[in-house]
């Protein structure tokens, strides 16, 4: 089952300058693996014992003359869902973006002459569209209803080319949202309580399926390490919250006070499109990570926030 302990692997990972990449790639090297870092701008990035840098994405770029004999390729690249309102250029790069990441993936595993053994791609909660009502594993249909659920499934399927083509080891991390200190969505939802102004957004029993940034990076490192789990994988904690709850907790854990709603359609003419993250939601449970025996860090969102907030 656990096919690399303490064998050095070859990793190549793209988005390695995004949040995940970032704590990942760190997490990697410490386990003494060699990390290969697609990037669009090899510029001056400082490499280091363990960490390559390869060009790719310019014209005439041929990364895989570097890539051969890498053992597990991580995408995660792709625009920043949470970086601003969802125009419609906004839209079109959030999408193509990762079309273009993916497809460049496929071609490049096909380049290989050795193939990597696992192909780990990023993809989003999203692809199950929202509900008050329902709950969602691994197991729950393709909703097809909105403009992020469309993108995950267009997403994982370019991304399942290399099981169907080379029977790679395939697995799309449908990331549910991620709480981090300094990044991702956790920073603009405790500002206004910050601020003193924090309170129930929208009806508030919208759900929020969320995971700890440290237990995205186990949970991947845990997945690379046991070769039965494959396919979709929801990483979110096994405990999903109301927005109610959400909103309590964090005050509870900030000590400062939760009076202030903020109506729906508040949060829409701030955040347009992309308010459907905080206003709708869905209830996701991470059934294949609980019955592989990933061990959660955090499994409650007070032990989860007190930990990002009482370092």
């Amino acid at each position: 089952e656990n096919f690399c302990g303490g064998v050095n692997m070859k990793i190549a990972l793209t988005g390695g300058t995004g949040f995940i990449g970032q704590k990942l790639t760190d997490q990697l090297l410490q386990e003494n693996h060699q990390v290969y870092i697609l990037t669009r701008n090899k510029g001056k990035k400082q490499e280091k014992q363990g960490l390559h840098f390869v060009q790719w994405l310019n014209e005439g770029d041929e990364p895989e003359e570097m890539l051969e004999g890498i053992d597990v390729l991580i995408n995660l690249a792709g625009e920043s869902i949470n970086s601003g309102r969802w125009t419609e250029e906004r839209k079109r790069r959030i999408y193509h973006s990762r079309m273009h990441a993916t497809n460049e993936v496929i071609r490049l595993i096909d380049h290989l002459n050795e193939k990597p053994y696992t192909l780990i791609n990023a993809s989003a909660v999203g692809y199950y569209g929202t509900s008050e009502k329902r709950s969602f594993d691994e197991a729950s249909p393709y909703s097809g209803e909105d403009f992020l659920s469309t993108v995950v499934k267009n997403w994982e399927d370019i991304a399942k080319t290399a099981e169907k083509d080379w029977n790679i080891r395939t697995i799309c991390c449908r990331f549910g949202i991620i709480l981090d200190k300094n990044a991702g969505a956790l920073p603009k939802m405790a500002l206004p309580y910050k601020l003193f102004a924090g309170g129930r957004i929208g009806s508030g029993n919208q759900w929020l399926s969320w995971i700890h940034i440290n237990d995205v990076i186990s949970a991947i490192v845990y997945m690379i390490e046991h070769e039965s789990i494959e396919g979709p994988v929801n990483f979110t904690a096994p405990n999903p919250v109301t927005m109610n709850e959400f909103g309590h907790t964090l005050s509870t854990v900030l000590h400062k006070p939760h009076w202030l709603p903020v109506p729906s359609f508040a949060v829409k003419a701030i955040l347009g499109e992309m308010s459907k993250l905080v206003t709708e939601g869905q209830k996701v449970t991470p059934n294949k990570l609980l019955s592989h025996d990933y061990p959660f860090h955090f499994t409650h969102l007070k032990e989860a926030l007190e930990d990002i907030y009482q370092k």
